[in-house]
């Protein structure tokens, strides 16, 4: 993961040895996340659940287009069973989750995802990159960005994504940026924006403001359009 400020790559460390069991949802956070996303996304299409989960268990929620987002929408319940290792001085909260959309036409099943399909990468994706803070006792934020490897490797064939960064998202409103839990606690819901390797290294070697402008110039969001060219 790099700095949000964009000077160079931190390279982590594992804070575990090997694969921990993960000690099962937050049931008010779980309950909390559902509810948010039939109020602010749509009905559930279907959910991608975890079994044996290590740290924690990401499903990954379904939303089928709508009307009013007719595109297939992506979202984790799971992050937020632990909190992330957010340094003092960020006035963020500790939990989040991510989400990321998908054009109603892509080839999304039950099963794509769960394997190595080549279009289930954007699954696998949001499933590592939720899982992250947890595993190296770090903390995810907007404007963070996650290359795919060192250096940064296409996602699967076909697809020219190599890295993913932490946006907030832009096509809801306001109030869907937030998850309420009745505890009073506060789950920041973050988009995921799939990245070329050259706007990975906008990133890395000139900092956040320029990758914003290069998104903005290509008015990219979080509906992903795997077609889209580099606007680096």
């Amino acid at each position: 993961m790099d700095e949000p400020r964009g000077s160079g790559v931190l390279r982590h460390q594992s804070l575990h040895d090997g694969f921990v069991a993960a000690q099962g949802p937050r049931q008010a956070f779980a309950e909390a996340i559902d509810r948010h996303i039939e109020e602010h996304f749509g009905p559930v299409e279907f959910v991608y659940h975890e079994i044996a989960s290590h740290l924690v268990g990401v499903h990954v929620y379904v939303v089928g287009p709508t009307e009013e987002r007719p595109y297939r929408t992506l979202i984790t319940s799971g992050m937020s069973d632990l909190p992330m290792t957010v340094p003092d001085g960020h006035d963020i909260s500790p939990y989040a989750e991510l989400m990321l959309s998908l054009p109603a036409d892509w080839p999304l099943t039950e099963v794509t995802g769960l394997g190595e399909e080549p279009t289930g990468w954007p699954v696998r994706v949001l499933k590592e990159v939720a899982r992250l803070p947890h595993e190296y006792g770090t903390w995810i934020g907007e404007w963070h960005s996650v290359p795919n490897g060192d250096p940064a490797q296409p996602y699967a064939p076909g697809t020219p994504f190599a890295g993913v960064v932490v946006t907030p998202m832009l096509r809801v409103s306001a109030e869907a940026r937030t998850i309420e839990v009745p505890d009073g606690s506060r789950i920041a819901l973050l988009a995921l924006i799939p990245l070329h390797p050259d706007e990975v290294a906008v990133k890395i070697e000139r900092g956040t403001s320029a990758l914003i402008e290069v998104l903005d110039r290509g008015h990219v969001t979080e509906l992903l359009d795997p077609g889209r060219p580099s606007y680096a």
